[in-house]
């Protein structure tokens, strides 16, 4: 997912209190930032697979273990990579935490400061 350096993209859960305020905090650095609940979530697993190659992540990782349907059909199984790349894409409510794109970079905003990350310091200029 390509952004513009001074644009933000995440992906969120609009019920969740901490995911909106999360959004209120990328929308208080930069003056750009789209966003998609997990429903609007990109729908090909490639797309899915460069996000998680960003965030350096496994898609487990991403998984909120304590939703129930992660409880009744996921826990105590393996998958492949394609396979989580499947559950992902089929059930991004499972998603714990907001995901925030800036400049190739990714992160797992579990906190809502966790957006700060993304800040790059600009290059002060020469006077």
């Amino acid at each position: 997912m390509k952004t513009h350096r001074r644009e933000i993209l995440i992906y969120f859960n609009p019920d969740s209190s901490n995911d909106r305020k999360t959004v209120a905090h990328a929308q208080g650095l930069v003056p750009h930032v789209r966003t998609y609940s997990f429903e609007q979530a990109p729908s090909t697993c490639t797309s899915w697979q460069q996000i998680l190659s960003s965030l350096q992540m496994h898609p487990k990782q991403l998984m909120n273990k304590s939703h129930p349907y992660y409880q009744a059909h996921i826990r105590g199984r393996e998958f492949n990579n394609e396979d989580w790349l499947n559950v992902i894409k089929y059930n991004p409510a499972l998603i714990k935490a907001p995901i925030a794109i800036r400049q190739g970079k990714a992160i797992l905003c579990v906190s809502a400061t966790d957006i700060y990350k993304l800040t790059n310091p600009e290059p002060a200029e020469l006077v």
